[in-house]
């Protein structure tokens, strides 16, 4: 360039300081990714409860259909194998027991899946196998029933 000037210098250039590294922000940000992350997982375990307190809970709505004769809402919280052996009708006959019942636990199997202990009047007891299938489903039973 060319011409007056209003110092005597020639312009400067803007940015003459070596360039700064920051490490910082990545890790920032990453560390905040993490975070959200796990609330999110502590979040649904909150709101969904654990497995077990949703194996209990799918189990207590199934006793309860069933002893209301509401066999298609019982039937549709079977698993898709259980829903394709036993027709609406039946399945009272396979997991109902000669007196009412109640749920008294829930524990890990292994697997993925749950046993529900269902206790009967009687003193009998039935352990129901249940599964995460697109939400908890009842996919079994041992005992009574």
């Amino acid at each position: 360039m060319t011409g007056p000037f209003l110092y005597d210098d020639d312009p400067a250039p803007l940015h003459t300081g070596t360039p700064r590294r920051r490490h910082g922000l990545l890790v920032a940000i990453l560390a905040g990714t993490v975070l959200v992350a796990v609330g999110m997982v502590a979040a649904m375990f909150l709101v969904k409860g654990s497995p077990e307190e949703q194996g209990r809970e799918v189990a207590g709505v199934f006793l309860v259909a069933l002893e209301q004769d509401d066999v298609e809402t019982a039937h549709q919280l079977l698993c898709q194998d259980e829903r394709a052996n036993l027709s609406p009708a039946s399945v009272g006959s396979v997991y109902l027991a000669e007196t009412p019942g109640r749920v008294v636990g829930a524990d890990a199997a292994g697997d993925g899946k749950l046993r529900v202990e269902v206790s009967w009047a009687d003193g009998t007891t039935s352990e129901w196998t249940v599964i995460s299938e697109d939400g908890p489903r009842i996919c079994g039973t041992t005992g009574p029933g």
